[in-house]
């Protein structure tokens, strides 16, 4: 999956924002104001950080060596997934959607029933 491609996908869910709120090279993409997938675009590299469950983030580091800890995030909620390598365009899709939806979890109740609602 290339950086359109994700950024397209990110866009693509519901009240979702793109935003360079650290600096010019950082896109972040939030729902309802709170991060859940983040990348720098000067990297040599396509990479992307994303929220993950802690269990969860264990077990893909184990299983994937595209995903390691979270670069410059907390390490037990954040991983950093290598994009253009050997991953799969579907399960690269499916770590994007768990992230959006642990943040979406963790919204007030308000908040959750406004994108239930869309």
């Amino acid at each position: 999956m290339n950086i359109e491609e994700f950024r397209n996908y990110c866009l693509s869910k519901k009240k979702v924002t793109e935003e360079f709120p650290f600096d010019e090279t950082t896109l972040v993409f939030k729902v309802m104001g709170k991060i859940f997938a983040l990348t720098g675009l000067n990297a040599e590299e396509f990479k992307v950080n994303l929220k993950c469950s802690p269990n969860y983030s264990i077990e893909l580091r184990e299983k994937y060596e595209d995903v390691i800890p979270g670069w410059h995030m907390n390490k037990r909620h954040w991983n950093t997934v290598y994009f253009e390598r050997d991953l799969e365009m579907n399960f690269l899709c499916q770590l994007i959607d768990h992230s959006y939806n642990l943040v979406v979890e963790k919204l007030k109740k308000a908040d959750r029933e406004l994108l239930e609602n869309l």
